[in-house]
């Protein structure tokens, strides 16, 4: 070939290169302006096609292992700290002089919290995913027994006398009561809706038990959430104190005279239309606060202000005399310190009227708020030195412990506790998710509606198109980045246009993230969120009522042998992996305050823990689904059904684990082009 063929031919391919790149950079900048519902972000695929990618070598080079620090303990000494690194599965021993971490111990999957006997030889960690409670041998840091529990085991508290363990189950809404003799569970107590923390009184006759979800109450009506109150000595529920309009109760702690006990809460005003966020009415952040004494009150008070909002408080720590209350805000990276002297003043002035009004009064806290301590990034649980004079604080997202001295109110070291040093993309979206700086005035964070990631139970006006029209059930983030359209009415096709302008519009009413904080949130919410493992199926395996709801699910025909149109059998709908077929539906749902149109068809997996049910969040059970809100069969076919059936088909729906079960289990139900059907080695219905 001669050496000008050769100059042709190069030249013919550069310039077709060419040709064709033009019309290529335009589909691609129209392909990511769709994704982005935008018209000039800039044009990087690395958003999508890498910072999310969940399983490969792409992932584990993008990604890190983070500790994640959430509970402590401190010795009676003040030389050791005991850590709860929530993603690094372990309880760290800390050498709290030293700043240095002494030991690593791996304890089960996202443990939650940690206690110390009254000899200081025995640590008991929960671990929430496992459902277990880890004993372990101080002197040797060795794991010496494990604690079969309910579901979820979070809150732990030791009884003086060093004879019974609490453990608050926070999945299956209950407390285990174990004999520390013999490591035997010894009965169980009913607690309020998701249950996480507990706290002797100082007299020991008392275990207080913190919720987060409301109880079930009325349509459209505030939320309600229990403080439950054991009895120590009869062991049987004394008492279910109900906080009004409050809910997200994390902590309690009690003070040392035992005059009081104090809870972090959060009161939302999810009855209103998202615009009142302007005018300081969406989310109000504060204490609960009970006098233990005879017809003594349950009062609430603010921690805000008026410009100014200390979002998502987390843990609540008394001084050793009783006169200051310390409180971690883990959405503003603050720590609110509190006079309790000016609070016993409050109280013992007020009139109930008065008191009434206080729980909504942002200027109060000027009365009793004396300091505001900045922190890094999400503070969690925090624990006070023996002598007062130091505050750790676990700093979640920079994996690290800050010490403050309460002299001085001021963070005077930091201890590393051997994390990252590098900030990950997904992990700069996580800190993103769970800060409230984006919102107007710091109000919520996104983990303010969705904690853990999940949903908070409560439905919300979110004004779009009419005051008081539209109301929408929050729903679960968990794994939730393979399923779009997004929205209940399916209007945002990603999660670029779900957290973007929209989310600025409707709910921050700031300005929207920008494009690089963008895609870190959607690398965190689609690679860094997962389900828990279900309670109702923890091994994979159906039981025999389980595999009758299967059949009932996945029948063709009615109780009378008619055949169901295919459009109406549940799994039509709700296939697996994930039971939704991304579609949008009309099952006869709609309301009065609903604007016409067709819904999201939800995903069903751990279904079980996301009451209440529907669009509007009116059925308060799965039952309720068919029972009341299914007359014309629009929801699938179910008025034939037996009680009996009924009830199967509630245990399976409650049965369906994260979507990776299906994925991988060939044993299940798959979806294919042509339809739904078995695989080869199923039996028949």
């Amino acid at each position: 070939m001669s050496k000008y063929k050769t100059i042709i031919i190069i030249s013919g391919l550069l310039l077709a290169l060419i040709l064709l790149m033009i019309p290529a950079r335009k589909m691609s900048i129209e392909h990511v302006n769709w994704v982005t519902a935008t018209d000039d972000h800039p044009l990087n695929c690395f958003s999508c096609h890498l910072y999310t990618q969940k399983d490969g070598l792409a992932a584990r080079l993008i990604n890190a292992d983070y500790l994640s620090p959430l509970n402590l303990s401190i010795s009676r000494d003040g030389s050791r700290l005991y850590v709860i690194a929530q993603e690094g599965n372990a309880m760290l021993v800390v050498d709290a002089e030293k700043d240095l971490v002494l030991e690593k111990i791996q304890v089960g999957n996202r443990p939650h919290s940690l206690v110390l006997d009254g000899s200081e030889e025995r640590a008991f960690v929960s671990s929430q995913w496992t459902d277990q409670v880890f004993v372990i041998d101080l002197a040797s840091n060795r794991i010496t027994d494990t604690l079969a529990t309910g579901g979820g085991p979070a809150g732990l508290a030791i009884s003086p006398d060093d004879s019974y363990l609490y453990v608050v189950n926070s999945y299956s809404n209950n407390i285990s009561i174990f004999d520390l003799e013999t490591n035997k569970e010894k009965k169980r107590l009913r607690a309020g809706n998701n249950p996480v923390s507990a706290a002797f009184s100082p007299d020991g006759e008392s275990v207080y038990v913190t919720s987060r979800r409301s109880l079930r109450t009325t349509y459209r009506t505030p939320p309600r959430t229990e403080m439950t109150v054991a009895d120590t000595r009869t062991q049987r529920i004394r008492e279910r104190m109900i906080f009004e309009n409050a809910y997200i109760m994390e902590n309690v702690a009690f003070t040392p005279g035992g005059d009081l006990s104090l809870t972090t809460l959060i009161r939302p005003k999810n009855l209103l239309p998202s615009i009142q966020v302007e005018r300081g009415w969406m989310m109000t952040h504060g204490i609960g606060v009970i006098e233990q004494k005879e017809n003594g009150r349950m009062v609430q008070l603010l921690l805000d202000e008026p410009n100014a909002y200390y979002s998502d408080p987390f843990d609540i720590v008394i001084s050793p005399d009783g006169k200051r209350a310390y409180v971690s805000h883990s959405g503003v990276d603050r720590i609110s310190v509190i006079d309790l002297d000016e609070v016993r003043t409050l109280l013992a002035e007020a009139d109930p009227e008065e008191l009434i009004t206080y729980s909504n009064h942002l200027g109060i806290s000027d009365r009793y708020v004396t300091e505001r301590i900045p922190t890094g990034a999400n503070p969690k649980g925090m624990v006070l030195s023996p002598d007062g004079k130091y505050l750790y604080v676990a700093e979640r997202l920079e994996d690290r412990i800050a010490v403050i001295n309460t002299e001085k109110l001021e963070t005077e070291r930091y201890i590393d506790l051997g994390g990252p040093r590098r900030l990950t993309v997904a992990r700069q979206g996580r800190q993103l998710f769970n800060n409230a700086g984006h919102t107007f005035q710091n109000q919520y964070s996104c983990y303010t509606c969705h904690p853990d990631a999940h949903e908070d139970g409560l439905v919300y006006n979110m004004a779009a198109s009419g005051m008081g029209r539209n109301l929408a059930n929050v729903q679960t983030l968990r794994d939730i980045g393979e399923i779009p359209p997004y929205k209940w009415n399916g209007k945002n096709q990603t999660i670029y246009k779900q957290d973007g302008m929209r989310f600025s519009m409707v709910l921050t009413r700031t300005e929207a993230f920008s494009y690089k904080e963008l895609d870190a949130l959607v690398a965190y919410i689609v690679t860094g969120i997962t389900n828990p493992p279900n309670l109702y199926n923890p091994d994979g395996e159906l039981t025999e009522a389980q595999q009758r709801g299967k059949d009932i699910f996945y029948r063709t025909q009615s109780n009378d042998g008619m055949l169901i149109p295919e459009g109406n059998r549940c799994y039509t709908c709700h296939p697996p992996p994930y039971f939704t077929n991304m579609q949008m539906a009309d099952v006869g749902t709609l309301s009065e305050t609903d604007d016409p149109m067709r819904l999201d068809v939800p995903q069903l997996n751990n279904v079980y823990e996301s009451a209440p049910f529907l669009h509007d969040g009116r059925a308060a059970t799965l039952e309720e689904l068919w029972t009341r809100y299914n007359n014309e069969d629009k929801h699938g076919v179910g008025n034939d059904m037996r009680k009996d059936q009924l009830n199967d088909l509630v245990e399976y729906l409650k049965s369906l684990r994260d979507a990776k079960y299906y994925k991988d289990d060939p044993h299940v139900y798959r979806a294919s082009i042509s339809g739904y059907k078995k695989t080869s080695n199923e039996g028949t219905h």
